[in-house]
């Protein structure tokens, strides 16, 4: 009976710095979230256990995005005042962020100590159907906004919790269906010539991914540029009917806020577009540097959502000083909504 091939992070190959230089064979290049099997027969014992820098920034991204979101999920599940839709989608954006950050520590932790294929797919499914859940809440986020802007005198009183529960059902049911895949066989682990810039990724998995995000991003880009012709209508006629001049703080907060509806959208793209566009047009033979160049700030989109959609919150706000101090600034409790707030 044969014995199992040892299995070791990606980059220990022949040349130790093949994951940086892109030399060495095609296994060589092929950037992974996970092991890969070396070329020499040595045990695992043997070989000299060697931390790749980058796999060291995406484990501090992994961290800090834990963190971060665990406190918005441990405020929005603590505080009974919390329970409007609008929350209960900020909190599924949370919880898919918290998790893609444990699945990106897992991950390390995984490659570095068991070094075995099933953790590494179990991880990279885990990652997979996270980022997916961030997304889709993202969007789910802004489909919210529009539908009360749009239908802005019913959409309160006829919004019901049913409606919130079947957008997170259906997001995340489609988000554990993506992360499934690699786990249930559509990975590239039988056949290299198969894997994506990601392993065990296939090249069409990742372009169903890539494709996917992209249609995504085009409907937010259509709903937010249909907010920002709501609220700068409603601002339009609220300046007639009170006579405002341009220069007047209703104006000035208006137009703050489809400012922010311009940096939220921005971000978001800046983020992940890089990182999608690069995985539609590469391959496992692409340097791995590149891979992780794109990757990394794809993973700082989830440590900026809860500064945008959770911490900006007056109700978030509140809960989080009477968690902290266990009081309210003043300037907190009577902070007035305004158009930058959408």
């Amino acid at each position: 009976m044969s014995e199992e091939p040892p299995v070791t992070p990606s980059w220990l190959a022949p040349d130790s710095t093949a994951w940086a230089s892109g030399g060495g064979g095609p296994m060589d290049n092929s950037t992974s979230l996970g092991p890969l099997p070396p070329e020499d027969s040595l045990r695992p014992s043997q070989l000299p256990l060697l931390v790749n820098p980058w796999d060291i920034v995406l484990c501090s991204s992994g961290t800090l995005i834990a963190c971060e979101n665990a406190l918005v999920v441990l405020v929005i599940w603590q505080n009974p005042a919390l329970r409007a839709p609008m929350f209960l989608l900020i909190g599924s954006l949370a919880l898919a962020d918290l998790l893609a950050g444990l699945g990106l520590v897992l991950h390390f932790t995984c490659a570095y100590l068991l070094r075995s294929d099933s953790a590494q797919l179990l991880t990279v499914g885990l990652i997979v159907a996270s980022f997916s859940a961030s997304v889709f809440s993202l969007l789910a986020i802004t489909i919210d906004r529009y539908l009360s802007l749009y239908y802005a005198l019913t959409y309160n009183s006829e919004r019901t919790a049913a409606f919130t529960y079947t957008m997170l059902v259906l997001l995340w049911g489609l988000s554990l269906c993506l992360g499934l895949l690699p786990v249930t066989g559509v990975n590239c682990l039988a056949e290299a010539a198969t894997c994506s810039v990601v392993r065990p990724l296939t090249k069409n998995n990742i372009a169903v991914l890539s494709v996917s995000f992209l249609l995504l991003f085009g409907l937010m880009l259509q709903l937010y540029v249909q907010i920002c012709k709501i609220v700068m209508r409603h601002a339009h006629q609220i300046a007639l009917q009170h006579h405002f001049l341009a220069a007047t703080p209703h104006y000035v907060t208006t137009r703050k806020g489809v400012s922010t509806l311009a940096i939220i959208l921005g971000t978001f793209a800046a983020c992940w577009m890089p990182f999608t566009v690069y995985s539609l047009i590469a391959d496992y033979t692409y340097p791995p540097l590149y891979t992780y160049a794109t990757l990394v700030p794809a993973t700082y989109n989830s440590v900026i959502n809860p500064v945008i959609y959770a911490f900006r919150n007056q109700e978030i706000q509140k809960a989080l000083w009477l968690v902290c101090c266990g009081c309210v600034p003043t300037s907190v409790a009577h902070r007035a909504r305004t158009p930058s707030d959408v």
